[in-house]
């Protein structure tokens, strides 16, 4: 089963770092771009840092300076390093990917999937 794992999420007082982890498993995968969003009641999410396997990274401005996406192309890996909190930065935060999956010898197929999230909470 094909499935993202999510770790790194946690308390952290503001100003202070969290670095968050994310890795798809279960599947022969290459990928396209990862990315970390705000998950919000009701299915809405926002971005929060993208990157692609050409290391071409967005963000979204609150974030900027602040956050750094890095990505791991064989291992399938995203990480997201989270400096200089604040508290506004509280949310559950989600692991997006998408790539090519390697079915078998002949068939590739695209896949899209979402982690379940992991919270953060800035609070001191």
């Amino acid at each position: 089963q094909v499935q993202l794992v999510e770790s790194g999420g946690g308390l952290v007082q503001p100003g202070g770092s969290l670095r968050l982890s994310c890795a798809v498993t279960g599947s022969n995968f290459s990928m396209y771009a990862m990315g970390w969003y705000l998950q919000y009641p009701g299915k809405q999410r926002d971005l929060v840092a993208t990157i692609t396997h050409t290391r071409k990274t967005n963000y979204a401005d609150s974030v900027k300076g602040r956050f750094t996406i890095s990505t791991d192309n064989a291992k399938n890996s995203v990480d997201l390093q989270m400096n200089t909190l604040k508290p506004e930065d509280t949310a559950v935060y989600c692991c997006h990917a998408e790539g090519i999956e390697a079915v078998k010898a002949d068939t590739d197929r695209y896949l899209e999937i979402w982690g379940q999230g992991t919270l953060v909470t800035v609070y001191a």
